[in-house]
């Protein structure tokens, strides 16, 4: 396991304050708080992938085309 130091400034240890006042150490705040920022930018990223390929004609003719072949294929 890995240590980490960071400067904070007033604003981060007001929120920290908040996010410790529960009893949360600022170890586990921080850890949640990465996290989150993990999940948010991987969010982000599958936002922008899916913007992509529905603005994309070749990816929504493909899509079209795989969704006739499924009809086709149905088992109802």
């Amino acid at each position: 396991m890995g240590t980490l130091t960071i400067r904070t400034d007033e604003k981060t240890e007001e929120a920290l304050e908040e996010l410790t006042a529960g009893g949360l150490s600022k170890s586990e705040a921080a850890r949640a708080a990465i996290l989150e920022a993990g999940r948010a930018l991987r969010r982000r990223l599958m936002r922008e992938e899916a913007r992509a390929l529905r603005d994309d004609p070749e990816e929504r003719a493909a899509a079209k085309e795989l969704a006739a072949e499924m009809d086709q294929i149905s088992a109802w």
